[in-house]
């Protein structure tokens, strides 16, 4: 008998958590748009030459600890490497990934039922696009955004029944 007066507490207690990890999540989402939005803002006043010209300051030391250094030798390799068109193309594909995931975010914070299929929706085509990303050639960072991706997905879709769940048991018989 103590079990199953104990099982809803345990049930209230994993949807806190859930809850709270799905919002957590979120934000985290949110702050991955803000950067996109400052990253696609930058590419657009900032030359190639100029993000080349850092990007070999910024690794000089390093570089002069260990030349074989694989991040370092990646960032100078792919910043030497830009054009003023893949430039452009990444400015604008990060200002409007990232002004579509900020708003996503904040609505599905808001509780915004409309915006839970659109955020699964968005990411389901990123996480498409990551994919095929990575069938081209791996990478360790793109391989993380998309598990992270697939983790909000399948976050967002359980927040979304259980929103769904929720509003059919406050307003009976309506739907």
């Amino acid at each position: 008998m103590r079990e199953i007066s104990n099982a809803p507490k345990e049930a209230t207690g994993d949807r806190a958590l859930l809850d709270k990890t799905f919002q957590v999540s979120l934000i985290l989402k949110g702050l991955d748009g803000v950067l996109e939005l400052i990253g696609g803002i930058l590419l657009l006043l900032v030359s190639p030459a100029q993000l080349g010209s850092v990007a070999r300051f910024l690794t000089q030391h390093e570089l002069s600890e260990d030349p074989h250094d694989l991040i370092a030798n990646m960032l100078v390799h792919y910043a030497g490497t830009l054009t003023v068109s893949a430039s452009l193309f990444g400015a604008v594909y990060l200002l409007l990934h990232g002004l579509v995931k900020i708003a996503l975010v904040w609505a599905v914070l808001k509780d915004k039922v409309w915006a839970y299929p659109w955020m699964v929706a968005f990411l389901l085509v990123f996480i498409a696009y990551q994919g095929y990303q990575l069938v081209v050639g791996f990478n360790i960072g793109m391989a993380l955004l998309t598990a992270f991706d697939i983790f909000i997905v399948f976050l967002t879709i359980h927040e979304y029944r259980a929103h769904k769940t929720r509003s059919a048991q406050t307003q009976p018989g309506q739907q």
